[in-house]
């Protein structure tokens, strides 16, 4: 399966694993990488001194290409950025931030920059920047979120009419005939992330795993617009979001109600009450805790079926 992606990144499949606060260490990643697809160190839950360890023993785990993200707003950007650059990490994926300023510096390393976007307004500003691709992230998609609330569906043919550079889809993708459907949309691959986190390999609690796994549909909703748009399980922690909400709450106040260290206490330290629960929708597509091997495996097979059953019904 070769195209625009896999070409970019040096990979076999156009998958991309979405790098997620709390789920997405170095095992994770190297799992992704040596099957075939694009593995990705979440950066944003990680000090500087983690995200070293992670990369280093990402490279011993791996031999294949694997990317790192890191969100532009991250206090100690400079100082993750400058131990990327050192340890020859060769992709970068941006978000929730301007490009311009890092693009520049880290293509100049011979660096592969991707950067996550939620409409074509700043798909057309970071291509501007010149990034080498763009993700674009639909409504869909589990932890925080674009405001403007664009599904995948709608988003990806959006910018694809105006975009040049590869793009990549996320938002709602679990499954191989969500793949084919996103890739049908104008998409050159897809980057998943809730699929990944039920896998062996997340550093996420086995519990929030599990609650994953048990979720049907209706289960996740994005609230706290007025701080950043975040989707999320719903447990005791919403609960007392939209008790808040109810009773008028500020800005300062819903700040109150979320405090500190909310996402690690529930995705990383399991805490499935009083902890932020960050998935998507696509969590009711999710039945089963998996190695990331076999998860591949699925989402390949299952792309390939469909692939040959509308090809079937074309010319019946």
């Amino acid at each position: 399966m070769t195209n625009r992606i896999t070409q970019l990144f040096n990979i076999q499949y156009p998958i991309v694993q979405g790098g997620m606060i709390w789920a997405s260490g170095y095992k994770l990643a190297a799992a992704v990488s040596n099957a075939g697809g694009l593995g990705i160190i979440g950066a944003g839950s990680m000090y500087p001194e983690v995200l070293l360890e992670h990369i280093q023993k990402c490279k011993k785990a791996t031999n294949k290409p694997f990317g790192v993200n890191i969100p532009m707003l991250y206090p100690d950007l400079d100082k993750l950025m400058e131990i990327i650059m050192k340890e020859g990490v060769k992709i970068v994926f941006t978000s929730a931030g301007n490009p311009k300023v890092w693009t520049p510096i880290l293509k100049e390393k011979g660096i592969t920059v991707v950067h996550v976007v939620s409409s074509l307004k700043f798909a057309l500003k970071a291509q501007e920047a010149g990034v080498d691709a763009v993700v674009a992230e639909g409504f869909e998609a589990g932890g925080h979120n674009g405001r403007e609330e664009t599904t995948t569906m709608v988003l990806i043919p959006t910018v694809k009419e105006k975009l040049e550079i590869p793009l990549l889809a996320a938002g709602g993708i679990a499954t191989g005939r969500q793949m084919l459907a996103a890739m049908a949309l104008g998409a050159d691959g897809v980057q998943i992330g809730s699929r990944f986190v039920a896998s062996i390999e997340a550093s996420s609690h086995t519990a929030f795993k599990e609650q994953v796994v048990a979720a049907k549909e209706g289960a996740t909703q994005l609230t706290l617009k007025e701080l950043a748009p975040v989707r999320l399980l719903k447990n005791k922690f919403y609960e007392d979001v939209q008790n808040a909400y109810a009773q008028g709450a500020s800005v300062a106040d819903l700040k109150a109600v979320l405090g500190r260290a909310r996402a690690k206490k529930g995705m990383f330290l399991g805490d499935l009450e009083e902890g932020e629960l960050e998935i998507g929708q696509t969590s009711a597509l999710i039945h089963d805790i998996l190695p990331v091997a076999k998860i591949m495996e699925r989402l390949l097979t299952e792309f390939e079926e469909e692939k040959k059953r509308l090809t079937q019904m074309a010319f019946s």
